[in-house]
C-alpha cells in the first residue's frame, strides 16, 4: 500500500509538471525530458522515423535510439508508452556507450509482448530479471516506474511491481528510448535524482 501511495504521488507531480511549459523543468526534484513539443534534448541515434504527434514521440519504421545526452546514476524515471502488437522497444537505463545501445551495455527495461523467449517480456530487465507477472500492453497507453539506487534495479508497470533485483554491472549513463518494430510511443517522459 506505502508503494502505490509514492506512485500516485510521482504520478502527480509528473502530471504537474507536464502542464508547465518548457523541455525541462524541475517540479519537487522532477526533470521533465520530454514534454510533448519538442525533441530538445534528445539525440538521435539510428534511422528511426521518429515525429512528434498528439503530444507523444512515436516511430513505426527504421531503428534506433531517442538518447539523453546526461547520464543518470540513481534515479527515479516515470514515462508512458503505447504500442501495437507485435511492437518491440525499451527503455535501456545507464547506457555504457550511447551511440551504440544494446542490451549488453545497458539495462534494458523490455517492451516486447511478442518476445519469442518470453523469459525477459515486457516488465523485465533482458538477461537480468524476469517479469513477475504477465502484462500485455498492446493498444493502450501504459505507465512505467523505474527505479535505479545503487546496485537495486526496481520496475513497475501499471502500478505492479515487475522487477526488484540487485546488479552491478553498470553504475551510471544516459538513457535511451528505443524503436525496434511496430508502432511505438512515448509521452511524460519525467525523472529525478534519489
Amino acid at each position: 500500500m506505502k508503494r502505490r501511495c509514492a506512485f500516485s504521488l510521482s504520478l502527480a507531480a509528473a502530471a504537474l509538471a507536464i502542464l508547465q511549459p518548457g523541455p525541462a523543468l524541475a517540479q519537487d526534484g522532477w526533470t521533465t525530458l520530454f514534454n510533448g513539443s519538442t525533441l530538445n534534448g534528445w539525440n538521435l541515434v539510428g534511422n528511426a522515423n521518429w515525429e512528434l504527434v498528439g503530444g507523444a514521440v512515436q516511430a513505426d519504421s527504421g531503428s534506433g535510439f531517442l538518447v539523453t545526452p546526461e547520464s543518470y546514476g540513481d534515479f527515479e524515471l516515470t514515462l508512458q508508452y503505447w504500442v501495437d502488437e507485435p511492437a518491440n522497444s525499451g527503455i535501456f537505463i545507464r547506457c555504457a556507450d550511447p551511440q551504440t545501445v544494446n542490451d549488453r551495455n545497458s539495462y534494458e527495461v523490455n517492451i516486447y509482448d511478442t518476445r519469442a523467449d518470453q523469459t525477459y517480456r515486457t516488465g523485465g530487465i533482458v538477461h537480468i530479471a524476469a517479469p513477475s507477472s504477465v502484462i500485455n500492453s498492446p493498444g493502450q497507453w501504459n505507465t512505467y516506474e523505474i527505479v535505479a539506487q545503487g546496485p537495486r534495479l526496481r520496475v513497475w508497470l501499471n502500478g505492479a511491481e515487475m522487477v526488484d533485483v540487485e546488479d552491478s554491472q553498470f553504475a551510471d549513463g544516459p538513457i535511451a528510448l528505443q524503436y525496434g518494430a511496430g508502432v511505438v510511443k512515448f509521452r511524460n517522459v519525467m525523472i529525478r535524482g534519489l
